[in-house]
C-alpha cells in the first residue's frame, strides 16, 4: 500500500535550505511508521507538474500538503484534485488535508473556501476540539485542547453537508473537519516545527504589522506542538493497519 503526499506547494526558499521543503516534513514525521511497517511506502506526487493525480489501490491513503497558492484562485492543478477527491472520498480511502488541503478538500466536496474576513491567523495558537472526537480513529486520544501551528489568508468559510467540525479556535470556527469514518481535514500544520513557525513568521512581519498585530509577540510565543504533530504518524499507522484505527 501507498501513503501519498500530494505536494501542492513550496515552503519559502531559506525555509528550504536550512530544514527542507513541505513533502520532507511530512516525509519525516510518517517516514518511521513506514520503517516498521514495510507494507507501507511513502510516495510523492507534485500536484503542480507531475500530471495527471497518481492511480489510487485499494488500502492507499493520501495526504495533501499546504500551499502558498490560493483555493480560491482556482488553478488549473488545483481544479483538476478536486474530482479525484472526491472519488477517493466515495472510496472511503483514508485523506487528510492540511491548510490548502483542508480548504481544498472541503471545496472538492461541496464546501466554500475563500479569504478569512478577519485576515491572516499566524503563530501558535491552541485548538478546542468538540465533542465530536469522542471515539474518533485520529482525534479521539487527543486532549480537548491543544496548541498547533498556523498560518493561512484563506480559511474554510463553509464547510460541505457531509462534514462534522471537530475543532475549532477563536479566528476559525472549522479548524478541523471529518467526512467520513477516515477523511479529515485540519487548517493548523501539523507537520511544521517551532523553527519552521518562526521563520515563517519572520517572512510575514510586515503584513503582520499592517494587520495590527506584534510579530515580535508572536515569534516569542511559539512552541512546540506535539499533540499536533503526532497526528501525522497516527494517520500513517491508520493507513498502515488498513482498518479504522490508528492505535
Amino acid at each position: 500500500m501507498k501513503l501519498w503526499v500530494i505536494k501542492t506547494g513550496d515552503a519559502f526558499a531559506d525555509v528550504i535550505a536550512e530544514h527542507g521543503d513541505f513533502e520532507h516534513f511530512f516525509m519525516s514525521a510518517m517516514g518511521p511508521v513506514a520503517d516498521t511497517h514495510p507494507e507501507l511506502e511513502l510516495a510523492v506526487h507534485d500536484a503542480r507538474h507531475d500530471g495527471e493525480p497518481p492511480e489510487l489501490a485499494e488500502g492507499d491513503g493520501l495526504v495533501i500538503t499546504g500551499s502558498h497558492a490560493m483555493v480560491s484562485h482556482a488553478e488549473a492543478w488545483s481544479e483538476a484534485l478536486k474530482p479525484w477527491l472526491v472519488d477517493a472520498w466515495q472510496r472511503d480511502l483514508p485523506m487528510l488535508g492540511v491548510c490548502y488541503g483542508h480548504q481544498l478538500m472541503a471545496a472538492a466536496l461541496g464546501g466554500e473556501s475563500g479569504y478569512h474576513p478577519a485576515g491572516r491567523e499566524s503563530g501558535t495558537f491552541r485548538v478546542e476540539m468538540t465533542e465530536a472526537i469522542n471515539g474518533d480513529a485520529l482525534f479521539g486520544e487527543l486532549p480537548l485542547q491543544f496548541a498547533a501551528q498556523l498560518t493561512h489568508a484563506q480559511s474554510v468559510l463553509r464547510p460541505p453537508a457531509c462534514a462534522a467540525i471537530l475543532g475549532h479556535n477563536a479566528h476559525d470556527p472549522y479548524q478541523t473537519l471529518r467526512y467520513g469514518p477516515r477523511q479529515w481535514s485540519v487548517q493548523f500544520h501539523p507537520e511544521f516545527t517551532a523553527p519552521v513557525m518562526r521563520s515563517y513568521l519572520a517572512h510575514q512581519r510586515q503584513a503582520l504589522s499592517e494587520q495590527g498585530q506584534d510579530p515580535e509577540r508572536l515569534i516569542a510565543g511559539v512552541t512546540e506542538t506535539p499533540e499536533a504533530t503526532g497526528l501525522l504518524a497516527r494517520f500513517a499507522r491508520l493507513v498502515a493497519s488498513g482498518g479504522a484505527t490508528a492505535s
